[in-house]
Parts: structure tokens; C-alpha cells; sequence
């Protein structure tokens, strides 16, 4: 009776022991994501205020760096973790965003941003004279975003954007 009762109690104290550490991981865990969402927090503060437009680059080796964890650990828990901010909701990987136009003096800026400042260019243009994408490479050049005529073709392409030839053909 006392083996059956000692392997008993073994067994309890292993499942016990099992169930323990599975709850002080996902407290870690937890932590983890609340340490990760309150940095991109304080390192995008003009995102909140103004929208996606005010976006910074941002690499996961900025925000490992804040937090002393490891770009991994910072890449494994914004995968599929969304934020509810005030201007919307956002999953954590929408944050990291490579600098981009920052080359021969100009300025960098977020991935993102540079996308809606396409855009808002090519729903501003004329329609019958639409922008092309060198034409707005230079545009952009002017308020010292260096940026190729090969990048804004390439995300113009991204947003599903045709061409200048066959915008104005549209119109």
C-alpha cells in the first residue's frame, strides 16, 4: 500500500511540478509582451498622435536593446499579437519598419509612411497627367527623401497602383 502510495504521490508531485512551470512561463511571457508593446510605445510616440504618416523605423534590434532580450524573443512574441491603440488596431510586427530615404543626407523614413506618401501623391495628381514614379522620386526628393524611381515603383506595385501610362488611360 505505501508504494502504490509513495508512486501516487510522485506522480501528483511531477504533474504539480509541470503545471507550475507551464504558469510561470506564460507569466514571463506575458511580461515579455507587455515589455515589448510599452517600448514600441515610447519609441513611436508620433505614431499615436498623427497615424501610420509619423511612422519611424524601427528594427527588432532597437526594441531587444531596450528591453535586454534578444531580436528572436522580440520577433517570437509580435507574431500574432495585435494592439487597440486609439487610432486602431495593429498587430505588433506593423511597427518595424527599415529605414528607408535616408542615403546622401536625406531623411529616413518608415516603409509604411513612404507607401502613404505614394499614395497620397498619386490621389492628388492630375488625372489627366498622372506622376511618374521618377517624377515622384523627385518630388519626394524635395523634402529629403532620397528614394529611387525603382522603390516607388516597387511600392506603388505593392498597393496595387498601375503604372502613370495606364492611370491616365483609366481616367
Amino acid at each position: 500500500k505505501s508504494v502504490k502510495n509513495d508512486e501516487t504521490t510522485e506522480y501528483v508531485q511531477d504533474k504539480l511540478r509541470s503545471a507550475l512551470w507551464l504558469i510561470k512561463s506564460i507569466e514571463n511571457r506575458q511580461k515579455t509582451i507587455e515589455k515589448v508593446a510599452h517600448a514600441i510605445i515610447r519609441y513611436q510616440p508620433e505614431f499615436f498622435k498623427k497615424g501610420a504618416v509619423a511612422l519611424k523605423p524601427m528594427i527588432l534590434k532597437d526594441i531587444a536593446n531596450e528591453i535586454g532580450v534578444h531580436e528572436s524573443t522580440v520577433s517570437r512574441v509580435t507574431t500574432n499579437k495585435f494592439v487597440h491603440t486609439p487610432i486602431g488596431t495593429y498587430e505588433l510586427k506593423f511597427f518595424f519598419n527599415a529605414g528607408i530615404g535616408g542615403k546622401n543626407g536625406g531623411i529616413d523614413i518608415a516603409s509604411e509612411s513612404l507607401k502613404l506618401k505614394i499614395k497620397e501623391l498619386i490621389d492628388n495628381e492630375d488625372k489627366k497627367k498622372p506622376l511618374s514614379d521618377q517624377k515622384i522620386a523627385d518630388i519626394l526628393s524635395k523634402s529629403d527623401i532620397q528614394v529611387a524611381r525603382r522603390t516607388v515603383a516597387k511600392y506603388r506595385e505593392g498597393m496595387n497602383i498601375l503604372t502613370s501610362s495606364k492611370r491616365k488611360n483609366a481616367s
